[in-house]
């Protein structure tokens, strides 16, 4: 059985970056800045009055179809809880967000349960 080699010992370098407070400077950068990540910048074309089709969220993304429906399905209707409305044009389906659609009418609640 080997054994571990000896931990290195701190340097007085890492030890002082650490114990330093933040700048004023450096708490400006970390606010909420809008991030130009892509799954902001197919959400920005889902949200468009033109909507996106799977073949243009793959060339923004450089993504491959089975991904962009995985996108679509997993991200944008399970974990945002976006409600995506699809129509066929021409050979493409077109994928728009709804935005404020309840998923739920309100017959389905009001309805009395069965005893």
């Amino acid at each position: 059985m080997s054994k571990r080699p000896p931990k290195q010992p701190i340097t007085a370098a890492a030890t002082t970056k650490a114990s330093q407070p933040a700048s004023a400077s450096d708490t400006s950068t970390k606010e909420k800045t809008p991030r130009d990540t892509k799954q902001e910048r197919v959400l920005a074309m889902l949200r468009s009055a033109a909507g996106a089709t799977i073949p243009t969220i793959m060339k923004l993304t450089e993504w491959q179809q089975h991904s962009v429906r995985g996108f679509l399905a997993g991200v944008v209707k399970k974990k945002l809880k976006l409600k995506i409305k699809s129509e066929k044009i021409g050979n493409h389906r077109v994928y728009r967000i709804v935005e404020h659609a309840s998923t739920r009418s309100k017959t389905a609640r009001s309805r009395p349960r069965a005893a």
